[in-house]
């Protein structure tokens, strides 16, 4: 089994480490309510995707 020769820095750590952090959800104002929705789901709100209904309109209380 391979083992290193010497201690990795912190510095090159990390440089290999950049590209694994973790993105925001993509966030998008629904078109039918202008409420947040997150993009290529049905909005939880109105519960339209694409301009047709797929799901039962959440009750606002």
């Amino acid at each position: 089994m391979a083992l290193p020769k010497k201690k990795v820095s912190r510095s090159q750590r990390n440089h290999r480490r950049a590209h694994e952090k973790i993105a925001p959800p993509n966030v998008i104002k629904c078109p039918r309510c202008n409420d947040p929705a997150m993009s290529h789901r049905p909005c939880p709100t109105c519960g339209f995707y694409k301009g047709v209904q797929v799901m039962p309109a959440k009750e606002l209380a």
